[in-house]
């Protein structure tokens, strides 16, 4: 027995070692795979997949989207120029008036009675000129005969050229007057619609107030002519030399998708701003359908005419 069992002892160590051996295999070649696998993926990510493309000349014509804020073509604050009480008013917020149309009257009854006054010292005036006139005329005719001093009748002529100028004075206060008189009905200076009011029936008014913006003290209107309106970009240096008169443009805006507004450049200042490079161009929109509302954002689409165009890329070659 003693003899068969110490086989048996000497192969256990083997055992062992063989069992070790194959449960280090069993863990070390999933790993050695793995890493295989990741140093593969790697260097398949390591390697730059790009696609190669070839410039193309640049087209002539290039688009410049530039913001722009629509302004109207002319506008104006109301005064009056002559002091009084506001009669009644004709026009209000939103309504179309033509060039000369009355807006509202003034009563100013000291001032017509003003007028009626230097009218009567007008006809005074000239009724003492046409006595001193037809005076001197007699006095010349009696000098012929020596009927009369040289002297007295220069005195006549004399006093008839001073009736002449007393009457010249009395013409031109009553113009002046009238003047002032035609200043009670406020008319309107253009075609246009009419955006403020700041007066009401009954309120006193006086001649002048503070010129300026809407909204200061005296201003009894504000209209704005929209017929034709105008918009103000500013085109940065490198792109100001191609913009003129005969260059295309037109307009978009977020009220009207898909909508070409059609326009032109009016003018520029022909010189660039130093302080922020760029050249201020006017683009004139006709509005007769009304479509755009002054004080509106726009966006300006000019299209710029290129003498030496570029090579074209595509806009992800450029990341």
């Amino acid at each position: 027995h003693a003899t068969s069992a110490k086989p048996h002892r000497r192969l256990w160590p083997f055992a062992l070692s063989g069992l070790a051996a194959v449960l280090l295999i069993v863990g070390i070649v999933p790993r050695l795979h793995a890493s295989a696998a990741l140093t593969e993926q790697t260097q398949a990510q390591s390697m730059l997949s790009v696609s190669v493309v070839a410039p193309r000349p640049a087209p002539a014509v290039n688009e410049l989207l530039l913001p722009g804020a629509v302004t109207p073509f002319a506008e104006a604050s109301i005064y009056a120029r002559t002091s009084g009480y506001l009669a009644h008013w004709n026009t209000d917020i939103g309504t179309q008036v033509k060039s000369g149309q009355t807006l509202a009257t003034i009563e100013a009854p000291d001032l017509d009675a003003q007028l009626r006054q230097a009218r009567a010292d007008e006809a005074t005036a000239q009724a003492n000129f046409d006595y001193a006139k037809t005076t001197a005329q007699r006095w010349q005719e009696m000098l012929k005969t020596q009927s009369v001093a040289q002297q007295d009748a220069d005195t006549k002529v004399s006093d008839m050229e001073a009736r002449r100028a007393m009457l010249a004075s009395a013409q031109a206060n009553v113009a002046h007057l009238a003047e002032l008189v035609s200043y009670e009905k406020i008319t309107a200076p253009f075609d246009g619609v009419i955006t403020a009011r700041n007066v009401d029936v009954g309120a006193l008014v006086t001649a002048g107030g503070t010129p300026g913006t809407a909204g200061m003290s005296g201003e009894l209107f504000h209209i704005q002519q929209n017929g034709v309106l105008r918009v103000f970009v500013d085109v940065p240096q490198n792109d100001a030399p191609y913009v003129t008169p005969p260059t295309g443009v037109y307009l978009t805006a977020q009220q009207y998708p898909g909508r070409r507004i059609a326009a032109k450049v009016a003018r520029s200042t022909g010189s660039i701003d130093p302080s922020s490079r760029t050249l201020r161009v006017e683009i004139d929109v006709d509005n007769k359908d009304g479509a755009l509302l002054p004080g509106a954002y726009t966006q300006v689409h000019l299209q710029l005419q290129s003498t030496t165009p570029a090579l074209d890329l595509p806009v992800s070659a450029l990341l």
